[in-house]
Parts: C-alpha cells; structure tokens; sequence
C-alpha cells in the first residue's frame, strides 16, 4: 500500500498521498459531515449523502486507509470521527483558498470584459 507506510519516502510524497486520500468528492462530503460534529453514525452518513452502503464503504475505507478517519463499531451500529481534527482546518483552509481563487477569477472576467466593451464601444465612434 502507498499511503503513509514508507517513513523513509520523502515528505512530498507523503504529502501527496494524503492528498490522494482526499481526491474524490464524497470523501470530502463525508469528511464534511465529521468535521460538523464530534462523531457521525454511518446511518447518519448515508442519508446526508444519499450513497449506497456499499459505496459509502468503500470511500470511508480509503478514508481509513489514509488516516483521515477512524470508526468505532458500538452494538450493530459504526460510528466515524475525524482522526486529526486539524483535517476540518485543511477544509476550511481549501474552503478559503478556493473562494479566494473564484473572487480573484471574477475580478479578472469583469475587468476583461469591461475592456472589452471599452474596446468596442471606441471603434463606434
């Protein structure tokens, strides 16, 4: 397995494979929903996502498998919690960062087409 066994890979590629661990929607989602609350059942996971047991298994696996989260089974029921609770801080941080990036694109598309209408509006004349 690649995630994070090998201590003598270098600090990017581990970096990398935590980011492989995140690289899909509903991972993010689900870690989402965790870090909205101290633990969430799986029941509780698969309404707010609206998957299939079997889909859901899978990701909270790979979730698992790259340390991002941790299950504890009590009576019939699987309950899930972030492993790190710095993981919802790298959310809010892509959150922000994400914002940034569509505020500046905004900033950008009025300003060139502002440019634009400028440029045609003085071949008018």
């Amino acid at each position: 397995m690649e995630e994070f066994s090998d201590f003598r890979a270098p600090l990017y590629e581990v970096k990398a494979n935590l980011f492989k661990g995140l690289a899909h929607p509903v991972r993010i989602r689900v870690l989402e929903l965790l870090s909205a609350a101290p633990e969430v059942s799986v029941t509780d996971l698969l309404a707010a996502t609206g998957l299939e047991a079997s889909h859901l298994s899978q990701h909270l696996s790979v979730l698992r498998r790259y340390h991002l989260v941790r299950g504890e089974r009590r009576a019939l029921q699987m309950f899930y919690s972030l492993a790190y609770p710095q993981v919802a801080g790298l959310l809010e941080v892509a959150r922000l960062l994400l914002n940034d990036m569509l505020h500046t694109t905004r900033e950008q598309l009025e300003h060139s087409e502002a440019a634009s209408q400028g440029a045609a509006g003085g071949s008018i004349r």
